[in-house]
């Protein structure tokens, strides 16, 4: 599984023009389901959203949760992060979930994060998508289950 963090100041998702969500200060996580990945994979990814140390403290050092901070989740179901670009010009998602399984991970991030008092908003799954936010910093944070990052 894979995420995209980005510390941003507010993050909007519109779907066939309806608003799907709207957060504010906090992050804004485009995540990707690779084929096999489990719940320990959708765990392992919420764990570290939760608790990435980018927020600013009093000194001025990223050094607080999205936690510490009582900050806004909004998580987009993104397959693209498993497109492979390695061979010829138009991606490969070979890697990329069934659209079924990939869902049913996907909401497991959500609801971990929510089960930890999170506000969370999503995006519409398996819709085109229009996402708007105000990245903050800018800071942008890749993570990996399988730790190929």
């Amino acid at each position: 599984m894979r995420a995209v963090v980005q510390r941003c100041s507010y993050c909007r998702v519109l779907s066939g023009g309806e608003e799907t969500g709207r957060s504010g200060e906090g992050f804004a996580v485009l995540l990707g389901v690779k084929k096999g990945d489990t719940e320990k994979d959708a765990q392992y990814i919420a764990d570290k959203i939760l608790h990435l140390r980018v927020f600013e403290d009093e000194e001025g050092k990223m050094n607080r949760s999205i936690q510490d901070v009582g900050g806004e989740l909004m998580i987009v179901s993104q397959f693209t992060l498993y497109g492979d670009c390695r061979h010829g010009r138009r991606p490969s998602f070979f890697e990329a979930e069934e659209p079924d399984r990939a869902d049913e991970l996907y909401l497991r991030v959500v609801s971990f994060c929510r089960e930890a008092g999170i506000r969370v908003e999503t995006g519409r799954f398996r819709t085109h998508m229009k996402v708007a936010l105000e990245n903050d910093g800018p800071v942008t944070i890749l993570l990996d289950s399988s730790r190929a990052f």
